[in-house]
């Protein structure tokens, strides 16, 4: 499929809270609810000035969140959920939002961005598998996917523990 030229960009904002919650559900249904990154976003609400709406045609297509906790003692921001329309998947939007996002988090002066997600989609955006058994998230969770993006030189070093509110 073709890149789509005319999606706008925006800050998330509770307007937008209805149409991200129906993305979502499409995206990840209702078992999305018991995995262990919807227990770490309930530890706090996202930074709706680091999470981003793709809208097209005034719809909502696509959205990602970023949310404060720490592991261990290391503030950091957990991504999620990253959730694009099935028609419009596979066009770049995913990754511009997640660029977005990753920028915003920088300016910020946040350090890290990490996830639970798959490695060959994430991977090429610059996560990297954190060592397993160094990150503890509340279960169920497989250590394989958890992934981290440093935002500056050696944010990764000595990056480990429980993931927890800030």
């Amino acid at each position: 499929m073709d890149a789509i030229s005319d999606v706008l960009y925006l800050l998330d904002s509770s307007e937008y809270d209805d149409a991200v919650a129906a993305i979502t559900d499409e995206a990840f249904g209702p078992g999305r609810f018991v995995r262990a990154a919807e227990r770490v976003r309930e530890m706090a609400p996202h930074i709706r000035a680091l999470s981003f709406v793709a809208i097209q045609g005034g719809a909502v297509v696509g959205s990602v969140r970023l949310t404060p906790v720490a592991i261990g003692k290391t503030p950091v921001l957990m991504l999620g959920p990253l959730a694009v329309r099935p028609g419009y998947k596979n066009r770049g939007i995913g990754k511009a939002l997640m660029r977005m996002a990753a920028d915003a988090a920088k300016a910020a002066g946040e350090t890290v961005i990490f996830l639970v997600g798959d490695e060959p989609y994430y991977g090429p955006l610059g996560y990297r598998r954190l060592a397993i058994g160094s990150v503890t998230m509340p279960r169920p969770v497989d250590p394989t996917r958890i992934l981290a993006l440093p935002l500056v030189e050696g944010a990764l070093v000595g990056l480990e523990g429980r993931v927890q509110p800030r």
